[in-house]
């Protein structure tokens, strides 16, 4: 059986390897060839991911016959994400191991509980994001300010002297070191 892994973590800060060499060690032990390891830095909730991609692309050329990964929030957070891949890898007649949850898509149970897991990841975001919100509210509610900082009046001075000189907006973006939009905004 020719396998594909794959790995993801969501900063720089964090590494894939754990997720790789406990992956590495179930295909040995099943005498499961591994064709190729990808592994993308980014977020569950993008859908586009360039290493993901490059093995769903492996995955419709039918070079693989079971994808590995470590865990359903690896693949994805989002239901409809995942149930679109799991559909995809099962058109190209491929199988997907999911390691922490012990599930196993060439039986049917293993397809259930792919969907049901698919479920409780897409709450779990839903919630990670209502309390990052809840935080926003609260730093507004006491005052605090969001976003980038205002541009400093005597640079907004600067910008309207030098645009009445007549320098274009790019112009005074470089000499001033803020964008052309902003620029453009404040004259």
């Amino acid at each position: 059986m020719k396998i594909a892994i794959y790995a993801r973590v969501s900063t720089d800060e964090q590494t894939t390897e754990n997720q790789t060499l406990g992956l590495k060690k179930v295909a040995e032990r099943n005498g499961w060839e591994i064709q190729a390891i990808y592994a993308d830095t980014i977020s569950g909730a993008k859908s586009k991911r360039p290493q993901l991609d490059k093995l769903m692309k492996a995955v419709m050329r039918k070079e693989i016959d079971m994808v590995m990964v470590w865990s359903v929030d690896r693949l994805g957070r989002s239901l409809q994400h995942l149930i679109t891949l799991l559909s995809d890898i099962h058109s190209k007649d491929c199988d997907l191991y999911l390691h922490l949850q012990g599930i196993d898509t060439t039986t049917p149970s293993g397809k259930m509980m792919f969907q049901m897991l698919g479920v409780f990841a897409e709450f779990e975001r839903s919630m990670i994001r209502e309390r990052v919100l809840a935080g926003l509210d609260r730093a507004r509610s006491q005052g605090k300010r969001l976003g980038r900082p205002p541009i400093p009046p005597i640079t907004v001075d600067k910008i309207k002297r030098l645009r009445g000189e007549g320098l274009s907006l790019r112009k005074i973006a470089k000499q001033v070191g803020i964008s052309t939009s902003k620029v453009h905004q404040l004259v």
